[in-house]
């Protein structure tokens, strides 16, 4: 009979049959942008803006950000929780050395009632050793679910590490670009200001002879006046964006200059960013991949449960010597022991608690079920719009880009025509103050395509800086049918 259990044992599973797949089976197979042709390749992507700086500064984060090493130590605990669930799969073997001594009077005892010639206490000494071994067969897959639902969750933690790491990289890449773009902002406000000063020294001498109304000064004064307010804000700016770099370095903000240095020159990227194929997302993603695991997981503690309802056999041995002297320990062949047991445990009545736990594990179930298929239909929108964005930001730069070729001419013309005496120096300032607004709406709208590129590349996923798959490992179930 045991020889039969022992091979049915680790047989049965009553977990259920895994949803994912009709989760996922409504997927689009393609994405609607015709941009999205194309394997992804995710693979230190950043690199094409051909700027060490940036290069460095995601080097520093990946080595020293401290929710990196957060996250990297909820993986280690992770994992050592599944070795812990998956211990029970195996025997308990366990050691034990005892020894004991009683010394007690022989007066009022049968020993001592003759009276007779000989010690008046009694002395006893016992050594013994023993080995025990302990195996609880799993017929119903109870521990090995629980062992699956272990792995299943040091594997999800895996991939939220990943999630942190794209996460953390997505952040430094939007700060240094905010950080390029409020230099550049700084240093057009500044040559605005000094413009709007001239324009305003200009409009008081002309109003001083009588060629300008008092209305038109004070709105030369009250537009030199708010753009010289503006500075400061754009200068605060700038201070937190660069500390928000540092935390994300692990630096104080006092320590990020050196990594950031005076001259930022990033090179934008217009090139369409191979999507792949939706079905991609699955494995890119490591918000899909860890909810997946997850979803497992829930669906393997489900299992676990439902086995709690059936009897559970335990099968133990122990061996062992035992003396009353120390060296007798050793006396293997004369004072060995041997105790074998088996035990069948049924539960009768438990007040309910096993039925609520296995509803509790269910509603477990339907709303991780839930939650991967929230996700999964979140990351195909998110692609979709960020593909989407990405082209407008383009369109928009380009735009721009234009504008700025006319306000140069502009610009240009009434420095020629300022020169030659045809124009007035003030026609040639406001043009050339339009030639620096222009351009610092292009400085935005650079920034702009740089963080959409940024979001196409988030939204697809992949492992960014290097082709390792997600997993967690030393911690698989031995023993899996």
């Amino acid at each position: 009979m045991v020889a039969v259990l022992l091979m049915t044992s680790g047989c049965i599973s009553l977990e259920p049959q895994s949803v994912a797949p009709e989760i996922t089976a409504g997927m689009p197979e393609q994405f609607a942008q015709p941009d999205s042709d194309g394997r992804y390749q995710s693979d230190r992507w950043w690199t094409a803006f051909q700027d060490p700086v940036l290069n460095n500064l995601l080097d520093e984060a990946l080595g020293n950000n401290l929710d990196l090493a957060e996250a990297s130590a909820r993986l280690r605990a992770a994992e050592a929780q599944a070795r812990v669930s998956k211990s029970g799969l195996f025997p308990q073997v366990n050691a034990t050395l005892d020894s004991s001594y009683s010394d007690s009077p022989l007066a009022g005892t049968a020993f001592g009632a003759s009276g007779g010639i000989g010690a008046s206490r009694l002395e006893i000494e016992t050594y013994s050793s023993s080995l025990g071994f302990s195996y609880e067969l799993d017929i119903w897959g109870k521990l090995r679910n629980d062992a699956r639902a272990g792995r299943a969750d040091a594997i999800a933690a895996a991939a939220d590490l990943q999630s942190v790491r794209l996460a953390v990289m997505a952040e430094v890449v939007t700060s240094y670009f905010d950080i390029v773009d409020a230099r550049h902002q700084i240093e057009l406000t500044t040559k605005i200001i000094d413009i709007l000063g001239d324009r305003l020294e200009q409009t008081e001498n002309r109003y001083q002879r009588g060629l300008a109304t008092s209305f038109e000064l004070y709105q030369v004064r009250q537009d030199f006046r708010n753009i010289q307010a503006g500075l400061p804000q754009r200068e605060i700016q700038l201070t937190a964006t660069e500390g928000q770099l540092a935390v994300l370095t692990g630096r104080y903000s006092d320590n990020i200059a050196d990594l950031l240095g005076t001259r930022l020159s990033p090179q934008l990227v217009f090139t369409p960013i191979p999507a792949g194929l939706p079905m991609d997302l699955l494995a890119q993603r490591p918000d899909i991949f860890a909810e997946s695991q997850r979803l497992e997981s829930a669906r393997f503690n489900l299992g676990a449960r439902k086995a709690e309802l059936f009897p559970s056999l335990s099968l133990t041995a122990g061996t062992g010597t035992q003396s009353g002297q120390p060296s007798g320990l050793f006396d293997v062949m004369d004072k060995w022991i041997l105790n074998l047991g088996a035990g069948l445990t049924a539960p009768l009545f438990q007040g309910g608690r096993i039925r609520a736990n296995i509803e509790i594990a269910d509603a477990q179930y339907a709303q991780q079920t839930a939650v991967y298929a929230r996700t999964v239909l979140t990351a195909f929108q998110e692609v979709t719009s960020a593909i989407n964005r990405y082209e407008e930001e383009r369109q928009r730069y380009r735009f721009l880009f234009s504008q700025l070729d006319e306000a140069g001419a502009a610009a240009d013309l009434q420095s020629r025509r300022f020169s030659t005496g045809v124009g007035d120096y003030v026609d040639y300032l406001d043009a050339l103050r339009a030639q620096y607004q222009v351009q610092s709406s292009l400085s935005s709208a650079a920034r702009d395509v740089a963080l959409s590129r940024l979001a196409v590349h988030r939204a697809l996923g992949g492992s960014w800086n290097n082709s390792q798959p997600v997993t967690a490992p030393n911690i698989s179930t031995s023993g899996d049918s």
